[in-house]
């Protein structure tokens, strides 16, 4: 059985989504790559229980009122991204994991490789633009 992954766009009022640098470490996974904010499902957990996890865990935020965008099927993963509209001050963020956190533009995320193929999914996302109806 594939591991179940869950991930969060957080969009702002420039329409920019969230995403950080990963830790620069040999032994992980895509080491110093722009990625989205997000983790892996625990056992007993669902994807938005995990994200609410994630979240506190990583940026110390209490997440609500956020919406599930996708949920994608991956080589070696289900990936269950959510998005939530918000205007987050990212200096005052005590990030947990990775080197920092940065606001993309559409473009500027296009024009970056993103570690676990998560491209894909932010591009569909600024197709589908679930935060410009609201």
């Amino acid at each position: 059985m594939k591991r179940q992954g869950c991930s969060i766009l957080f969009v702002n009022e420039q329409s920019q989504v969230l995403l950080f640098l990963r830790d620069d470490l040999p032994h992980i996974p895509y080491p110093n790559t722009w990625d989205v904010p997000g983790g892996h499902v625990e056992a007993g957990e669902t994807a938005a229980q995990c994200i609410v996890r994630e979240m506190k865990e990583e940026m110390g935020l209490d997440l609500e009122g956020f919406e599930l965008f996708s949920t994608k099927e991956f080589s070696d993963r289900t990936e269950h991204t959510f998005w939530k509209l918000a205007n987050l001050n990212i200096d005052a963020i005590p990030l947990q994991e990775g080197q920092r956190l940065r606001w993309f533009s559409e473009g500027e995320a296009k024009a970056t490789t993103l570690a676990y193929g998560f491209n894909e999914i932010v591009e569909e996302f600024y197709a589908k633009a679930p935060f410009l109806r609201r």
